[in-house]
């Protein structure tokens, strides 16, 4: 009989100490169990096989008194466990409230800009810094929220933010 049989008879019989003698016993091959598992997830999985053996092993010894008859029965049930979790975890993120349904894009893949183009932006630029040679107080009033005419109207006299309506 292994040592995790031995373990788990004890806890059985209501030995408190045997339960703090079992995570150190199986996690290893709880963490392996895990590996397997992730492997055939998706690319980008947020869960690493650590946390997926912490949440079983919580699930495992959380809920209301659990018995297994044996080692590959305690595996069973933490194999279980972590296979609930991974469709649990599926289940959320295909949820509509979550962004289901949308296709994920790489951002890396796509340039994110302002609308207007490059040149243009650096061509607004060099004439601010140019009026600000020229004329100081000026550039300044240029660059300022008043001096646009839609701010404005959300702004008051002396510049600061009004409720609405």
């Amino acid at each position: 009989m292994s040592a995790v049989t031995h373990v788990l008879e004890a806890i059985e019989h209501g030995d408190a100490r045997a339960a703090d003698e079992l995570l150190p016993l199986v996690y290893e091959e709880l963490r392996k169990l895990a590996a397997r598992r992730m492997a055939n997830e998706s690319p980008g999985q947020t869960l690493q096989p650590t946390a997926l053996v912490h949440e079983a092993w919580l699930r495992l010894v959380g809920s209301e008194q659990q018995t297994w008859q044996n080692r590959a029965h305690f595996f069973g049930a933490a194999a279980e466990a972590m296979r609930r979790i991974l469709i649990d975890r599926a289940r959320r993120k295909r949820a509509l409230r979550h962004g289901g349904g949308q296709q994920r894009l790489d951002i890396q893949e796509f340039e994110i800009a302002a609308n207007s183009d490059d040149d243009q932006l650096l061509a607004v630029n060099e004439a601010l810094d140019q009026l600000a040679l020229e004329d100081k107080p000026k550039a300044e009033r240029a660059l300022s929220p008043m001096s646009c005419p839609s701010r404005r109207s959300e702004l008051g006299a002396d510049g600061q933010a009004r409720a609405p309506g």
